[in-house]
């Protein structure tokens, strides 16, 4: 098989065909039917997460995502194994004694719209989104393509390898709404190595990142206040003003108290409230995220704004629920594995300069699952592999330069290889 051919005849395919978290159905189907054939053992549907775990699902928007795979071709019997939950695990046993090595790919895209510029290469290649409001503006149709031909290689090549692996196909990364519900399935507790790795981020083509930095722990919240209505002249008295209550809770939120110890910071996204101009509002929502450089802060400025919605709750004799909808953690890498990405990095011919730390900016739940594998003894690593950008992340505009999908799925073979590989 040629594979620069296929990571990018893959990725185009998955590009055309982006879906939101949660809302994966195309794309896992494409994942099933890839790794079926190829002898892989599959764990979908419930098999692949812990209910209780699972953030950020909207049922109403699941059933959209399921009727338009169905429309699209989708069978049911393919539809019937993900039992309503997008991912999947994928296991190969290669039947001789060795370590349990997992690789994990998100899956999911994000809510842009993307650009008609005719200079846009999925434009001039015709292979753009073909779901309005829906784009892979991250670069995971690049990563999904990686771990399936991943899948590949590791079948055409089982005679090298011992032990047994595991490909993570992750839903809901955005968000960061699937890495938590992934990690409390179970599947990853007997796995002694966990990597990941994601394209582009601030790392120019060539360049491997072994200890990226400024990956933020992060808590997505959403307030649900409850009032009660009332005439606003007649009857004023009997009115609890949820608006008003929602209002004074931002405001406090955005002056809340900081953490000493380093950076933290909270963003309030999105506000709704109110039915009608001459009733008390009786309802408001509040969509909002703290992130801190350390889980210690950002537990700190969880409570904090978790005491003001009680607080402006009580003060306004409203309702409230406080419903977290996402989750990830800082990111603490194995000095062993960065040390070997790094020396493998360094063998790689696309690869022409690896940096040991560069400042990132993001939050990732890849750190739920690795949290998960440390707590049992087990070492993990996530890198970043440069890809040239034509826009920041998550613009409609972006693109990468899809010679990182190479270099990155070389680093990940020499990984396996050094890990899993017979002596």
């Amino acid at each position: 098989m040629n594979y620069q051919e296929n990571l990018v005849r893959i990725r185009r395919e998955l590009h055309k065909i982006p879906e939101m978290g949660w809302g994966e159905f195309k794309t896992t189907a494409k994942i099933i039917e890839t790794l079926d054939p190829l002898g892989w053992t599959l764990h979908t549907g419930i098999q692949q997460v812990g209910l209780d775990q699972v953030m950020g699902r909207d049922p109403v928007f699941v059933e959209k995502s399921i009727q338009r795979a169905r429309d699209s071709g989708v069978s049911e019997k393919t539809l019937e194994r993900m039992q309503g939950y997008t991912g999947c695990i994928a296991e190969f046993d290669t039947g001789r004694p060795g370590s349990v090595t997992a690789l994990r790919f998100d899956i999911d895209c994000v809510g842009v719209e993307e650009t008609d510029k005719e200079e846009h290469l999925p434009n001039k290649e015709k292979f753009r989104s073909c779901h309005p409001g829906e784009m892979h503006s991250c670069g995971h149709d690049g990563h999904t393509s990686i771990g399936l031909n991943l899948a590949h290689w590791i079948i055409e090549n089982q005679d090298r390898l011992t032990g047994r692996i595991k490909l993570i196909f992750q839903p809901a990364e955005e968000g960061v709404r699937g890495g938590a519900a992934q990690s409390a399935s179970g599947l990853l507790d007997d796995v002694q190595y966990l990597l990941g790795a994601h394209l582009a981020m601030m790392c120019p083509t060539g360049e491997v990142c072994v200890y990226p930095t400024g990956l933020l722990s992060t808590t997505k919240l959403d307030i649900h206040l409850k009032g009660a209505p009332a005439h606003p002249t007649m009857s004023p008295h009997l009115g609890r003003n949820a608006l008003a209550c929602a209002c004074t809770t931002v405001s406090e939120l955005l002056g809340m108290a900081r953490h000493g110890k380093g950076l933290g910071c909270i963003n309030v996204g999105l506000m709704k409230a109110g039915e009608c101009r001459n009733v008390i509002p009786v309802h408001a929502t509040i969509q909002m995220e703290v992130r801190g450089e350390s889980d210690e802060i950002n537990n700190f400025m969880v409570d904090q704004a978790c005491r003001i919605v009680k607080g402006t709750a009580l003060a306004y004799d409203v309702q409230y629920e406080i419903e977290k909808v996402g989750e990830g953690g800082e990111l603490r890498n194995d000095d062993e594995l960065a040390t070997l990405v790094a020396e493998v990095a360094k063998s790689v011919p696309s690869c022409h300069k690896v940096v040991e730390r560069k400042k990132i900016g993001c939050s990732e739940d890849f750190t739920l699952l690795a949290s998960r594998v440390r707590a049992r003894g087990g070492k993990t690593e996530f890198f970043v592999v440069g890809a040239d950008r034509t826009a920041a992340h998550h613009q409609r505009e972006f693109d990468f330069d899809e010679k990182g999908m190479e270099t990155a799925f070389d680093i990940f073979k020499g990984c396996l290889l050094k890990l899993n590989g017979t002596k």
